[in-house]
């Protein structure tokens, strides 16, 4: 199949994929900020009795499974169908978290959350992919920011529900709410198409003339989807070991280790704070309501500062918009030990959820631009993997920090202070090797490489 696919996308088709690509991710998000709204429930917990640090071992389960679904369930899509897939995620976290409700020991409990892993890790690449092949490429990273909003909105649903079935209910049904987008798979499958780009690599091109003419994607028609002439031939895609050095060879070794650590400090940030943040606002002297806005403030300052910062730093410069926001986040993190004003705390908090989740989107998206074409999908897949150790981390940093018993107050010291390494490693990060100036966006031929990049 050729490597760009650059036909005129009609907006309502962009609409309806974004729509549905939002409501998985959003779903997504609801289940991976469930753990962070109920712990401090779960830590009251008398029937199970549970540490800080099994608390945070509890917190890590599903990020296990999120490594592994990512690259599971980001391969299948490209020999199953995007589609399938996608539907797949959807019903297996969704499911799970009825058994994870209904759990009636923390070990089945802990179990449930890892099957569930693997389809909140699945539906992540294979949503991305879809979101940008059928955006215009002018807008391919506003809508990626646009539909990975659904996943701070998705963690901030979750606090909310459980501000308001906590108290009375208990922490099992704000777990069981996670159930009920099992109910939109219909409506999913129904506004959500095939990947075109998919259908002609399997060679199924009367389907993809089909779709394409239902979609009013006509331009599709007229693409020259003509392989290369011959194996030997200047076109062949390199191999993955080709591509692999790429990134371990004397230009990009530098950048590589610089990407892989800041990345790891993000998802360090993201999945601690947004694990233990309500259970270190309660050690703060904060009530449970309150603890729990916390986090609704956290989730939604990321869910408009992602699509800020884009725009940002295609304006400015990656690296500026990441290191000045990463420092920020770190100061708001650091801040919030202090007693202040309930008001002033929000906007620390708003800092933090800005300084994690919203630049690690935008650093994600500079390490796919960053490396040449040829590697970009070995480099973005690897560097994903490499920060989901990050990722599952957070959850245990915190949970040693409570089990060994420290002031609160350590924990933004630990959490700023890994900011601060984030910050420390984009600043490090050189100027990609051939481009003079401040990193140019690809060309349209290498944008339309980027699903294959996130469904690593």
């Amino acid at each position: 199949m050729a490597a760009s696919t650059q036909w005129p996308v009609p907006q309502k088709t962009t609409n309806r994929v974004l729509f549905a690509c939002w409501l998985a991710i959003l779903a997504e998000g609801y289940d991976v900020g469930v753990l962070g709204a109920i712990i401090p429930a779960l830590a009251e917990y008398r029937e199970w009795g549970l540490s800080p640090l099994e608390l945070g071992g509890l917190g890590s389960y599903a990020l296990v499974g999120m490594l592994i679904g990512a690259m599971v369930i980001g391969t299948l899509s490209d020999r199953i169908g995007r589609k399938k897939m996608l539907l797949l995620s959807v019903l297996i976290f969704t499911t799970t978290q009825l058994g994870a409700a209904l759990a009636p020991t923390p070990e089945l409990f802990g179990l449930f959350r890892l099957i569930g892993g693997l389809g909140m890790g699945g539906i992540i690449p294979v949503a991305a992919a879809l979101t940008i092949e059928y955006s215009e490429p002018r807008r391919r990273s506003f809508n990626y920011g646009v539909m990975y909003s659904g996943y701070s909105l998705g963690i901030l649903t979750a606090a909310l529900v459980a501000m308001a079935l906590l108290p009375t209910l208990g922490w099992r049904w704000v777990i069981g709410v996670g159930f009920i987008p099992v109910l939109l798979l219909p409506l999913l499958a129904w506004i959500l198409p095939e990947s075109l780009e998919y259908l002609m690599s399997k060679g199924r091109r009367a389907e993809a003339e089909q779709l394409a003419r239902k979609l009013g994607e006509v331009p599709f028609l007229d693409h020259d989807w003509t392989p290369a002439p011959s194996p030997d031939a200047a076109a062949r895609p390199v191999g993955w070991k080709q591509s692999l050095a790429a990134l371990f060879s004397r230009d990009y070794l530098r950048p590589t280790v610089f990407f892989w650590i800041s990345l790891f400090c993000g998802m360090v940030l993201v999945y601690g704070l947004n694990t233990w943040l309500p259970s270190i606002m309660r050690s703060a002297g904060y009530d449970l309501g309150s603890s729990l806005t916390f986090l609704a403030v956290f989730s939604l300052a990321s869910a408009i500062g992602g699509m800020v910062l884009g725009r940002a730093a295609d304006a400015y410069g990656k690296k500026l918009i990441l290191v000045t926001f990463y420092l920020l986040g770190g100061v708001g993190i650091l801040l919030l030990m202090f007693p202040n004003n309930i008001v002033i705390n929000y906007v620390f908090v708003a800092l933090a959820g800005i300084g994690s989740i919203s630049t690690s989107l935008v650093l994600t998206g500079w390490v796919a631009d960053y490396y040449p074409s040829y590697a970009r999908a070995t480099a973005t897949g690897w560097a994903l993997s490499f920060a989901r150790l990050g990722a599952i981390s957070g959850p245990l940093i915190g949970g040693w920090i409570g089990s060994m018993a420290l002031p609160f107050q350590w924990n933004f010291i630990v959490f700023a202070a890994v900011a601060l390494v984030a910050a420390t490693a984009v600043a490090l990060i050189p100027r990609a090797p051939g481009r003079p100036g401040r990193a140019t966006p690809p060309a349209p031929e290498e944008r339309a490489a980027v699903p294959a990049t996130t469904a690593s």
